[in-house]
């Protein structure tokens, strides 16, 4: 064993300096084996694929042997959640139970940061929607005096999702970069430039790759000086790229433009009355398009959208009103740099939805989303491993994959297929490292016998029927998470009427009435809560204790058939000779049913039920694939056990 080697286990032995440093630390072997395979990597400049179950320590795995390599390390995670946790917690930690005098610094996207320019400007023209709206913007003001980081996380009298934000931050489009009067106080420049000088920067994966392929600010000038590059959450990697190495355009992106130039032409053009006109002509037309579609969130194929009546008319008529737009700005653009990045964000709008409309490119896939208030023109690749493999050329050094979800069973084949890693040479190095936890002592599986079909209209009734007896005997501490806000919705409702029926009063709270985190703050305070969720409370979300003893999922989480993206790259794998359905539509629901089902068990001490609605898993082959995938807990179809293993658990302790 050489000397760093001897160094890890040391670090991680029950006498070592993490158990002296943290109350309750236990040495687990799957760590140190972990750690000991990263160190290996890392001194190699090799790519390694690493699965580490809950419980398994991870985090500490892998800082370890990076830190003790020396160099400079770029950790990128899947949430700012974790993010923080990293910067504020893990690496103070191991920074000091390994005595290296590293620096570190923390780096999000520019949305995350006051901007003096656009909250100043914004503040002085007072147009403001709300009373709410004119105080959280003075708040930000009196934050942004005093604030050293002008990290919008660290403003706690503005919630994070507060309207208000909006006029207080800046966006890669209206950036001003070197132009802004406000230059020598620009908060994302600080931290750019501290981020240069660290030993540790820590990212997330969405800043990792806006910065890396579109402008190559920050991250560009980071990777070339770094040693090692470490991404935590990697299952998310597979998303993220396809929507960076891709485009879009949005119509929120056109109303902002037309706002921005509006308030800018004020300051400094007021005499130009035909730009003013013009911006409000560029709004109609974003809404126009917006009004084509009805008002639920939906997406369509381009062939889709292109037999929706009006949608080739007003796609024509806002390419025509940016042009307008733009030769009107262009007389005028002299007269101040806001005006002069407004005429470079209408040019880059009108080229890219310019791209958008031919019909001749190749490997992406065109296709529109719909949300409440926007609409979205994506072209997204078909896959990305091509354009992945290419980020390895160049400076050698050593890249980390790491996630609790990347294995199909023990196969990380898949994702390494996606990520174009398997055609690497030297191939990547792999591990798999299972959970420390007692999955037979500490977890049941119940499948449930009887199930209809999931797309029977009477399903979520029996979903519903099938969780009602496991809440009463949880006493609430329930999940319910599901595959659709469709389905999410008429659960709650089946819940909701089944509970006030019978008197009782255990509290029920839906997805989306109140932020994530507020919605996780009241279940873990409540002690007996039951949350009705859908997909964005399926992974990153961490209930460890009492609080949560029963996940309930009512399907199997296939992607929607009639996804636009996965019916091009189905038709696309089908022309390679590939099952889609083997090769994609499978791993992929496994992948986000392990995240799902990782929920429940979040320490050793964690005691509960995992129910999966769906008969597919116990009647369709390829339902083993699941539930070999998932931790080995105890497996039943009997609801009496099922319940009384919920009865035995304590009973909860819930808020006063």
């Amino acid at each position: 064993m050489d000397d760093s080697a001897e160094r890890l286990s040391r670090l991680f032995s029950p006498e070592g300096p993490l158990a002296a440093a943290i109350a309750g630390f236990r040495a687990r072997a799957q760590q140190v084996d972990m750690a000991l395979r990263i160190g290996e990597a890392i001194a190699a400049n090799r790519v390694l694929v690493a699965e580490a179950g809950t419980g398994t320590g991870k985090t500490f795995a892998y800082l370890a042997p990076a830190l003790l390599s020396g160099g400079k390390l770029i950790v990128s995670t899947g949430t700012k959640t974790l993010q923080d946790q990293l910067f504020d917690r893990d690496l103070p930690i191991m920074r000091a139970a390994l005595k290296v005098p590293v620096s570190i610094a923390l780096l999000k996207g520019r949305a995350n940061y006051v901007c003096p320019y656009h909250l100043e400007r914004n503040r002085r023209d007072g147009r403001f929607l709300t009373a709410q709206d004119a105080a959280d913007l003075r708040a930000i003001a009196r934050f942004a005096r005093a604030t050293h980081s002008g990290d919008k996380a660290e403003c706690v009298e503005v919630r994070e999702d507060a309207a208000a934000w909006a006029s207080a931050v800046s966006t890669r489009d209206n950036c001003l970069g070197q132009d802004c009067p406000n230059v020598k106080e620009c908060f994302v420049m600080q931290a750019r430039r501290t981020a240069m000088a660290a030993d540790v920067v820590v990212v997330n994966h969405h800043l990792f790759f806006a910065d890396l392929m579109l402008k190559g600010e920050g991250m560009g000038e980071l990777l070339p000086s770094c040693n090692t590059v470490i991404f935590d959450e990697a299952h998310q990697l597979p998303e993220t790229a396809s929507l960076f190495f891709g485009d879009s355009l949005s119509t929120a992106q056109v109303l902002e433009l037309a706002r921005d130039t509006r308030s800018e032409t004020m300051a400094a053009a007021r005499d130009c009355v035909p730009l003013i006109d013009e911006t409000r002509a560029l709004e109609k037309a974003a809404k126009d398009l917006r009004l084509v579609f009805g008002p639920e969130p939906m997406k369509f194929s381009v062939a889709q959208a292109m037999r929706r009546e009006g949608f080739e008319k007003q796609i024509a008529a806002l390419s025509e009103t940016i042009h307008r737009f733009t030769a009107i700005l262009e007389k005028q653009a002299e007269r101040s740099e806001g005006l002069a990045n407004c005429l470079r964000r209408g040019r880059e709008l009108g080229e890219r939805l310019a791209d958008w409309r031919k019909h001749d490119e190749q490997g992406a896939i065109r296709w529109v989303e719909v949300f409440s208030h926007a609409l979205v023109l994506n072209a997204t690749p078909l896959d990305v491993a091509d354009v992945f493999r290419q980020q390895f050329a160049g400076h050698p050094r050593a890249w980390i994959f790491t996630s609790a979800t990347l294995a199909i069973g023990t196969d990380l084949g898949h994702y390494c297929q996606e990520l174009g890693l398997a055609g690497l040479e030297p191939p990547p190095l792999t591990g798999v490292w299972g959970s420390p936890f007692d999955y037979g002592e500490q977890a049941l599986l119940y499948a449930p016998a009887g199930m209809p079909d999931p797309n029977s209209p009477l399903y979520a009734e029996a979903v519903a029927k099938i969780a009602l007896p496991l809440i009463r005997a949880a006493h609430g501490r329930t999940f319910v998470l599901c595959t659709s806000l469709k389905a999410m919705r008429r659960i709650h409702e089946l819940l909701a009427a089944a509970l006030e029926q019978d008197e009782e009063t255990l509290p029920l709270l839906l997805q989306g009435e109140g932020s994530r985190s507020e919605l996780l703050e009241r279940f873990r305070r409540l002690g007996n809560a039951v949350l009705v969720a859908s997909q964005s409370f399926w992974e990153g979300v961490d209930v460890p204790g009492d609080a949560l003893s029963l996940v309930v999922i009512d399907k199997l989480p296939f992607a929607p058939p009639d996804d636009p993206v996965l019916a091009a790259r189905i038709e696309h794998m089908k022309k390679q000779g590939l099952s889609p359905f083997l090769h994609y539509q499978l791993p992929r629901a496994v992948i986000s049913m392990k995240q799902g089902a990782g929920r429940l068990i979040r320490s050793e001490h964690d005691r509960g039920v995992l129910c999966i609605c769906d008969p597919r898993m116990v009647g369709k082959p390829y339902g083993k694939a699941v539930w070999r995938s998932l931790p080995p807990m105890r497996r039943t179809r009997d609801p009496e056990a099922a319940v009384a293993f919920l009865e035995k658990l304590p009973p909860p302790r819930t808020a006063a």
